[in-house]
């Protein structure tokens, strides 16, 4: 008996640190996409957001594609279930969502537009719901970028294009997560290196558009590197590792702290202040996003995927 127990309480030991563990790994998930974040706002001014986001997809397209060999996937996909379509709207979405967070974050600090980009997956997570307890949810998420509309009598307004761009990038993550759930058909990890292909079709362009070719240099190269490895390859890894480890509470809760994630790095590495009407607006969405995909998470079992979370 007292054996028995012995190994009873090594394994609930084990079990606690595993999930510890995999918290970690969440967190860290959520500093490494900011980190390279806060990269990428650095050499907006020598390449342009359009120039980090191809450089961001391209070689993030390239890694996956080296790593994952997806037309193995295809050749074996049934072609009554034809997830071609879904592929596309999914990369198209991934691309645009790249695109319009780098020139949200040419305007505005990184932690303000993060909490406007996460109230796309939210809303998303709202509008399906059936319980009247997520009208709260909604009313306070929607309380939340009231506080940052540029009213004119506000002191140091947030920048309304600035805004616009992050509201756009919302509606892509929204999307990217709506088509996602149906390219998975395909394979989750197949599904994000087909997309992130099809996400170059909207980014080089953009970025070729802007590009000035004596800007290109082997340190904005490396640093188009880091980005990638940093906002994509790395976050999806450790969440991917993470996630069967966790329970959605704890999912839902890590992964809604990601404003002020953003906020607390921009701030260590760019310097980026937020004004206390700044800060409520992000801790009210914080709270709306922690209420609302915990209560999905109850009825559903199951948090967001961690794909719909990893690339953006």
């Amino acid at each position: 008996m007292l054996e028995l127990a012995a190994k009873a309480r090594h394994r609930r030991t084990m079990d606690e640190r595993s999930i510890r563990l995999a918290g970690a790994a969440i967190v860290a998930a959520q500093v490494s996409v900011n980190v390279g974040a806060a990269l990428a706002k650095h050499v907006f001014p020598v390449v342009g957001p359009e120039g980090v986001a191809m450089l961001r997809t391209g070689i993030s397209a390239a890694v996956l594609l080296a790593a994952v060999r997806p037309w193995r996937a295809l050749r074996n996909a049934a072609p009554a279930k034809g997830p071609a379509l879904p592929l596309v709207g999914y990369g198209l979405s991934l691309g645009g969502m790249n695109l319009l967070i780098y020139w949200s974050f040419e305007r505005i600090p990184i932690g303000i537009a993060v909490t406007i980009e996460i109230a796309g997956p939210l809303a998303l997570v709202l509008l399906s719901s059936r319980s009247a307890r997520d009208l709260f949810w909604f009313a306070l998420a929607v309380a939340s970028l009231l506080l940052l509309v540029p009213w004119p009598s506000r002191p140091a307004p947030v920048d309304p294009v600035g805004i616009a761009f992050a509201l756009g990038a919302a509606a892509c993550w929204a999307l990217y997560i709506l088509f996602g759930r149906r390219a998975a058909a395909v394979g989750g990890t197949n599904a994000l290196t087909l997309g992130m292909i099809v996400a170059c079709a909207v980014t080089f362009p953009a970025g070729l558009a802007s590009a000035d070719l004596a800007s290109w240099t082997p340190e904005v190269l490396s640093i188009g590197l880091a980005v990638a490895l940093l906002s994509s390859m790395l976050p999806y890894w450790l969440e991917m590792t993470a996630f069967p480890r966790l329970t959605s509470g704890i999912f839902s809760v890590i992964t809604s702290c990601a404003p002020a994630i953003a906020a607390l790095v921009a701030f260590a590495i760019l310097g980026e202040r937020l004004t206390c009407v700044q800060w409520l607006s992000v801790v009210l969405m914080m709270i709306a996003s922690i209420g609302g995909t915990m209560g999905r998470a109850r009825r559903a079992r199951l948090p967001l995927a961690a794909k719909d979370r990893a690339a953006c």
